[in-house]
């Protein structure tokens, strides 16, 4: 039996097994190994960790996971294709590798954990599906305190979505139930041409590590619920576009300290928290 190293190129694989990339599924494959070694070293240290990968198709990323020392891979996968062509991968590994058949969207992470790997610290690293892939960092928020880490791969619009600051264009909704969770930093991008098929936009690779208690007291719910009001509407004042919450618009931003001519793009995450507390409480009265 082959060692991972030993196994074919990535194209020998796909062409022995004619896979296509498919649009429907967002799929890109990535087969520069240098590549995904580099994604791969951003989650280290691996070992005595279990990796949960979404989408890992032929399995490039798959193999620098298992290279660079992942104690266990959990490879989330829905299209058949994709987990025949990893059968070499999995002998290879040697126990190290399970793969799933299903929708990432739709599994149950912690218990996947619990049943392959139970007591070992959780990271996740992926070059998610374009198509899911913001649906899925908003998944993991729900279970941010069981993870170590999220090295992820999005869309280089998704990703400066991420990391925006208060007062920039790309600042909303996302940055801030991203950075309210997570401390989060853009590693690196990669041009189109590194993916086969080329997508038509670039794309970035992104490292959040959630933080021990979120930045500010809040619900979350709630916080989604605010954040939502606020920025359906970003360019007018929140004196306006918050009477969504059907709430006292004028007392709620008195309370929380937030003056009533600022913009949501303007608000930093702890306001949006201040704002959700005292909307939670007045509810709670």
């Amino acid at each position: 039996m082959p060692t991972i190293e030993e196994l074919p190129p990535l194209r020998d694989i796909i062409a022995h097994h004619r896979l296509s990339a498919r649009s429907r599924l967002g799929q890109h494959f990535l087969l520069d190994l240098n590549l995904t070694d580099r994604i791969a070293r951003l989650a280290i240290p691996l070992d005595g960790h279990v990796v949960i990968e979404a989408g890992p198709g032929p399995g490039g990323l798959t193999r620098s996971l298992l290279a660079n020392g992942a104690a266990r891979v959990i490879a989330i996968e829905r299209d058949q294709r994709c987990i025949e062509a990893l059968g070499d991968l999995i002998e290879a590994a040697e126990g190290r590798l399970v793969v799933i058949e299903g929708d990432a969207l739709e599994v149950d992470e912690c218990a996947l954990v619990a049943e392959h790997a139970p007591g070992l610290p959780i990271k996740i690293v992926a070059n998610l599906p374009y198509n899911i892939g913001t649906a899925l960092l908003l998944k993991w928020f729900g279970i941010a305190d069981r993870l170590d880490s999220l090295s992820l791969m999005f869309q280089k619009e998704v990703a400066a979505r991420l990391i925006a600051a208060p007062g920039s264009k790309a600042y909303g909704r996302l940055a801030v139930m991203t950075q309210w969770l997570c401390e989060v930093r853009r590693a690196f991008n990669l041009p189109a041409s590194a993916f086969v098929p080329p997508p038509k936009v670039a794309s970035s690779v992104v490292q959040l590590l959630p933080r021990r208690e979120p930045l500010a007291p809040a619900d979350r719910a709630t916080l989604e619920r605010v954040t939502a009001a606020a920025f359906g509407q970003r360019r007018k004042m929140v004196r306006s576009s918050l009477k969504t919450l059907g709430v006292n618009v004028a007392a709620l931003l008195a309370e929380a300290g937030v003056e009533p001519t600022a913009r949501a793009e303007d608000l930093p995450v702890e306001a949006f928290c201040a704002l959700a507390q005292v909307l939670s409480a007045s509810q709670r009265a």
